[in-house]
């Protein structure tokens, strides 16, 4: 389904977490850290990124800076094990997908997961749509004038 990029310092997360995204059919990539993932990001393409705030050398919010300079719309969940008001607001705010507390509920994951997948098809498709509302605001005054000139050229017969 999805490629998925796993970051978390701590190693019981980066050992069981992509066995349980495996079975729910996401490749997954591991990285220890964020400078890891960076590598790891730029060398494969990855739907989603699910990362640790609190981490040493570069944080979670410091990664997802760096990973909306290469692509806006990879989606971010954040976990910490250090819940705050504070740390889930910069999380959203910094332009963060979600937000989850360690433990996961694996099934709240689950769920964010194939929600934050939808809402990336939906914006993937957004210039689409706006081309094809500039197609019709264009092509109904060329059909109105046609009908126009239609209508006259019948009319006078």
């Amino acid at each position: 389904m999805a490629k998925i990029l796993l970051v978390d310092d701590e190693r019981d997360i980066l050992e069981t977490l992509p066995e349980v995204l495996k079975k729910w059919g996401h490749e997954t990539f591991v990285a220890p850290n964020g400078f890891e993932a960076l590598k790891v990001f730029q060398s494969n393409s990855v739907d989603f990124i699910i990362t640790d705030i609190k981490m040493p050398q570069m944080d979670g919010l410091e990664l997802l800076q760096k990973i909306q300079e290469i692509d806006k719309h990879c989606m971010v969940i954040f976990l910490t094990g250090y819940p705050s008001l504070d740390s889930a607001i910069s999380a959203m705010r910094s332009g963060a997908y979600d937000y989850l507390v360690k433990p996961v509920n694996l099934e709240e994951l689950k769920l964010r997961i194939e929600r934050g997948l939808e809402r990336k098809e939906h914006i993937k498709s957004l210039p689409l749509l706006r081309g094809l509302n500039w197609a019709l605001l264009v092509s109904i005054p060329l059909w109105l004038l046609l009908g126009i000139i239609l209508a006259k050229l019948l009319k006078t017969r």
